[in-house]
């Protein structure tokens, strides 16, 4: 039996994800997550996909997919952010609606097991006439959507945030939908609209509809899920592909000096060069013309291309992007977007003198981000001058240049300058 049309959600709103960029198109290896994800979805067989973006990216979703061999994808564009489903309203005209087919939804950011998918398919494939959600298995409450089933596994309703005293079950809802009749669905989401245009929540209210009158049954899954959804979460989908790494895989063009040391699972791609000195401890990803100065350190990361890691740097646990420049500082725990400068004597403090979880402020509100370690997060083609140092959770927006010597204990924004004014007492030496 063949697939479901695939609908991957690839657009909405990244405002939460400041001052990083759009996260579809991030990349923990060699390629785009979009990318990745696609390939996966090639292998279990899919062939025909409609990709919704919005006006900023869908260019580039449509490059990044022609690269994806026998997989036939569309893209359509979601204007504005106005959630789940309106951006499935718009992927209408890309369906043949008079054959009622049925359609496979999953979001771009949503990072799981192939296995996932695997058993949703096999599910759909054993009993096509029914739909499937898949639900996550948790112990820990987890402020998202709970699936209420019956002993059959088939679900009746969808609770909202329920407090962790009031859930309906241990199953999250996440977005690995099968909807045997996309026809029926968009039918039903347009219907909510008519009735009311707010709360945005009219894919829920259809398929709670629906579940009324058809069957739903839940697929369970208690493998790796990883969400981007705020900026520390890149930290998280950046652990579980260093999972991924078994071995060593250094590229021929790659230098390695002999007394440079790489141990653990670790990729070097080509042209990175390790000089006299320098160690790689895995799990850990060097992106193509990476250079690793003398006595440098490098571990449980990603170091992506043509990126500078100078002399006598440490880089722990942290994301560095593209054509970053580093030299003699600390990046633990940390966030940097491409074309970011480290100066010399620059750190990323990463632990509260109280020990206690790192908050971060997201569009105002602080958060709870769940890590005892976080550094900082730094927008692209940010310059931070020698001996700046970074509070746990500062986020550092793009085009920003901060000057010497300074202590960041709050979020810059983007664009801005930021100065220490110094005044200096000058006297002749033993007056």
């Amino acid at each position: 039996m063949q697939n479901p049309i695939l609908v991957v959600l690839a657009g909405g709103a990244s405002s939460r994800m400041w001052p990083l960029r759009e996260k579809s198109l991030l990349r923990f290896g060699a390629h785009p997550l979009l990318v990745e994800q696609l390939r996966r979805y090639r292998a279990l067989g899919f062939t025909d996909a409609i990709l919704v973006g919005n006006p900023d990216n869908a260019d580039m979703l449509t490059v990044l997919a022609a690269e994806i061999e026998g997989l036939h994808t569309q893209v359509v564009i979601q204007p504005e952010p106005k959630g789940m489903g309106d951006a499935l309203l718009k992927i209408a005209p890309a369906l043949p609606l008079q054959d009622h087919p049925a359609i496979y939804i999953t979001q771009v950011h949503d990072v799981t097991d192939i296995s996932l998918h695997e058993s949703v398919l096999a599910a759909y494939h054993d009993t096509p006439s029914a739909s499937y959600l898949a639900g996550v298995e948790r112990a820990d409450y987890f402020p998202g959507g709970y699936l209420v089933v019956d002993a059959d596994d088939r679900i009746t309703g969808i609770s909202e945030k329920p407090g962790a005293d009031n859930r309906p079950s241990n199953l999250v809802n996440l977005v690995a939908h099968i909807h045997s009749d996309a026809a029926r669905l968009l039918h039903e989401i347009t219907r909510q609209y008519g009735i009311a245009a707010e709360p945005d929540d009219h894919y829920e209210r259809a398929m709670d509809v629906l579940m009324k009158e058809s069957v739903f049954k839940v697929v369970r899954y208690s493998g790796a899920w990883h969400a981007l959804k705020y900026p520390w979460h890149v930290l998280d989908v950046m652990d579980y592909f260093l999972s991924q790494i078994q071995g060593q895989t250094i590229h021929p063009t790659a230098f390695i000096h002999p007394t440079a040391t790489v141990t653990g699972n670790v990729i070097i791609e080509a042209g990175a060069k390790l000089f006299a000195g320098a160690a790689v401890a895995g799990p850990a990803y060097i992106g193509k013309g990476v250079i690793v100065g003398n006595n440098s350190l490098v571990r449980a990361s990603m170091v992506m291309d043509k990126a500078e890691v100078g002399f006598t740097t440490e880089v722990a646990r942290s994301y560095v992007s593209d054509r970053c420049a580093m030299h003699a500082c600390r990046v633990l725990d940390s966030i940097f977007a491409s074309e970011v400068n480290f100066s010399a004597g620059c750190t990323t403090a990463n632990l509260r003198m109280d020990r206690g979880n790192v908050p971060m402020k997201i569009k105002g509100q602080k958060l709870d981000t769940g890590r005892n370690k976080l550094g900082a997060v730094i927008g692209q083609n940010s310059f931070l001058s020698v001996d700046v140092m970074t509070m746990p959770g500062v986020k550092i927006g793009e085009n920003t240049q901060v000057g010497p010597g300074i202590h960041v204990y709050q979020d810059i924004l983007d664009g801005q300058r930021i100065l220490l004014r110094q005044q200096l007492e000058v006297s002749d030496y033993g007056e």
